[in-house]
């Protein structure tokens, strides 16, 4: 799954209908979009039990945050188109025309790196963090990453603009079958550039991860405001380029899988999952730190409903117990700090779901940019893609 793209595939699964009940009409409503496998079965189960007296409720799952965010977008745009009062209005529409999910959620899962085109394009609104009961248990790199200003920029004195409820790190996987033969394991951001790794390797087919890995990998910030002024960097990137056998978000793991490719950059997410099942694939946190994502619950501006349902939800998810089973059924981590005893999480995954505050303090989120640097970042990315 491709974290942070515009790009790439839709699809929507009905993980519950209305719950069923005497005077259903009459109950509140709630209706969530969620990515897919965000949340474990377990915790919606208990979120449904919870609720069932006082409220009807209806999950969706969409199969990518690009889906989620052209939901939100084509909402708005519902919300803004006028009706037409003539006789092509009367007219009865095939059901493959039709609308899909006309009516807004009342929650919707948006990605961190999407968060500030959200808030640019007006398509959230703001929460209200004296309504949520656990947010003061938040720590402040959480608290920070969703106050923003109506640009979307990170901002201490700005709104709140979403809740997050997971989250996650950029990572090195590699298969053990192919490192024999090395005598050696991928370490840190500099592994990458081994000799005995030419043309073994894919990378996410994104600028702001591949050039900001090698950002880190000279000792600088994922976020550098002008790239272009940083000694050495392009002719790293050059230096890469014959490293790489493929670029991809989101197809990237059944090469490594293969052992077509011996080494893959992406999310923890995806990888988790493909670890428990394919014994050969082992993964690493980079020792100088790397990026972070976040999966954030947001409240889309033409929503319609009683928000403390809204508030229950989110509040729900970070609660200690709860939380706990985000990080053991989910296999990804709580925002709300967590003792877990590490027997009770497979040895291969502890590095991943346990954080190391050494390395997590060294890690960043992808900030968003000013517009001049984006074009650095856009101009060195084409440069580098050029060599191929």
């Amino acid at each position: 799954m491709d974290r942070r793209s515009f790009l790439f595939g839709t699809g929507t699964l009905l993980l519950s209908q209305l719950l069923a009940g005497c005077n259903t009409q009459e109950r509140a409503k709630l209706r969530v979009q969620l990515l897919k496998g965000s949340l474990p079965n377990q915790v919606l189960q208990k979120f449904r039990t919870k609720m069932q007296q006082t409220a009807s409720l209806e999950f969706a799952s969409v199969e990518q945050l690009s889906s989620l965010f052209d939901r939100l977008q084509s909402w708005q745009q519902n919300n803004q188109k006028p009706i037409e009062e003539d006789w092509r209005s009367q007219l009865p529409l095939p059901s493959w025309l039709k609308p899909q999910n006309p009516n807004p959620a009342n929650l919707v899962t948006v990605g961190d790196y999407w968060l500030a085109a959200a808030i640019r394009q007006n398509l959230i609104q703001p929460l209200d963090p004296t309504q949520l009961s656990q947010w003061s248990q938040l720590p402040n790199r959480w608290q920070e990453l969703v106050r923003r200003n109506q640009a979307g920029q990170f901002d201490a004195k700005g709104n709140v603009w979403a809740a997050p409820y997971r989250w996650g790190y950029t990572v090195i996987a590699y298969n053990r079958d192919k490192f024999q033969s090395l005598n050696w394991k991928p370490q840190d951001w500099g592994d990458l550039w081994r000799e005995e790794l030419r043309d073994r390797i894919s990378l996410p087919n994104h600028p702001r991860e591949v050039i900001g890995l090698t950002l880190k990998y000279l000792g600088k910030s994922y976020n550098t405001e002008n790239p272009s002024q940083v000694p050495d960097l392009t002719a790293q990137l050059n230096r890469l380029q014959p490293q790489v056998k493929l670029y991809s978000s989101d197809t990237y793991l059944q090469p490594l899988i293969l052992g077509d490719t011996w080494l893959a950059v992406g999310w923890s997410n995806d990888i988790i999952p493909v670890m428990q099942r394919h014994r050969q694939i082992a993964a690493i946190i980079p020792q100088s730190g790397t990026s972070l994502w976040a999966d954030l619950w947001a409240n889309p501006i033409q929503a319609n409903s009683d928000r403390a349902l809204e508030y229950q939800l989110i509040d729900f998810c970070w609660q200690p117990q709860i939380a706990r089973q985000i990080l053991l059924f989910g296999r990804t981590n709580s925002p709300i700090p967590l003792q877990i005893d590490p027997d009770n999480i497979q040895a291969e995954l502890r590095p991943l779901l346990v954080p190391n505050d050494n390395i997590l303090d060294k890690s960043e989120f992808l900030r968003p940019l000013d517009p001049d640097a984006i074009q650095q970042y856009q101009a060195l990315w084409q440069g580098m893609k050029e060599k191929s």
